[in-house]
């Protein structure tokens, strides 16, 4: 059977993660809002909703269970995360993910 303390930690484990997550979305939010409504001459970057989005969300998510881990003494499992928000970093950059429209990125000194 349960105790209570194990339940009150998961309780706080999911809060946190949905935290987590919603900081991740919150720092997508200012690309993402211009990749898919800030292009140059209506060029959209649809990339940053269906891999940006889950990503940071991913990555926020992963980022504060490992700071939870870490506060918890747990360092096996905050090595783990730890490891995980390096990848999402890494494919973040590989593809990146907070990339805006193309042609504003080219446009150059006029725009």
């Amino acid at each position: 059977m349960e105790t209570r303390r194990e339940t009150v930690t998961g309780t706080v484990g999911c809060l946190t993660a949905v935290l987590g997550s919603l900081a991740g979305i919150a720092a997508w939010l200012p690309y993402g809002r211009n990749g898919l409504f800030g292009g140059f001459e209506g060029e959209t970057n649809p990339a940053v909703l269906w891999l940006g989005l889950p990503v940071m969300a991913l990555g926020g998510v992963a980022t504060a269970l490992a700071v939870f881990a870490v506060v918890r003494g747990r360092w096996l499992g905050a090595l783990g995360l730890a490891a995980a928000v390096a990848g999402l970093a890494a494919l973040g950059y590989g593809f990146d993910v907070l990339a805006g429209p193309q042609a504003a990125q080219d446009c150059g000194t006029p725009c």
